[in-house]
């Protein structure tokens, strides 16, 4: 019995093999293109880091360069003489617009631009916004500058701090000191404040007659 048995799995191997090798040259193709499209993608992969490194070098070296001019208008001229894209145009408008004392208009057109800008993420607009409500003070309505700066104080977004700082010193413009003073007290309670804003508000409370508490 032993020897039917092994002729028939000595059948049975072999055409298996045979099954394998018409298998092979059928499909084998699919195998050496896998292959192809792994090793080509890779290297795509590879480039494209070190075409986004070589950019984000290059980004880097123009705003140094830029930045490093002798004058506030020859800075100005280099600043904006950079072709870029993306969330680095946000990065170069801001820089733009941080001499306002210079030409305050360029500024705020400069903030705007990242503001107004829908696909960039809300970390760069609600920069945007508020610095240009700092930027433009008294020359922008205090109507319009609570309107702009309610929503970035609201729970959840980057700058609600922030935000609720410049709100508080509203409070003040109007008059309002007793309001002004609890919303600053509130900041200085405020576990996600920085040191540096709970202290500035201490010292809006002293100035307006108030006694801090720290929290």
């Amino acid at each position: 019995m032993s020897n039917p048995d092994s002729f028939i799995d000595e059948v049975t191997e072999e055409v298996r093999r045979d099954r394998l090798f018409l298998m092979l040259r059928r499909y084998g193709w699919i195998g050496i293109l896998l292959v192809v499209v792994i090793v080509g993608g890779a290297a795509f992969n590879e480039w494209r880091k070190a075409q986004a490194e070589a950019e984000a070098q290059a980004f880097g070296d123009a705003l140094m360069a830029g930045l490093s001019a002798e004058t506030p208008e020859a800075r100005r001229a280099a600043l904006a003489g950079i072709s870029t894209s993306g969330e680095r145009v946000a990065v170069l408008n801001l820089l733009l617009a941080s001499d306002p004392t210079e030409d305050k208009a360029a500024s705020l057109a400069a903030l705007d631009t990242v503001a107004a800008d829908a696909t960039l993420p809300v970390l760069w607009r609600d920069l945007a916004q508020l610095r240009r409500v700092m930027v433009a003070g008294a020359d922008m309505p205090l109507a319009d500058r609570r309107a702009a700066l309610a929503p970035m104080a609201e729970a959840g977004r980057p700058y609600r701090t922030l935000a609720a700082e410049q709100l508080a010193y509203l409070l003040a413009e109007e008059g309002k000191a007793e309001e002004a003073i609890a919303a600053l007290q509130a900041l200085i309670e405020d576990q996600e404040a920085p040191g540096g804003l709970r202290s500035r508000a201490a010292q809006m409370i002293v100035a307006l007659g108030g006694e801090p508490k720290q929290g």
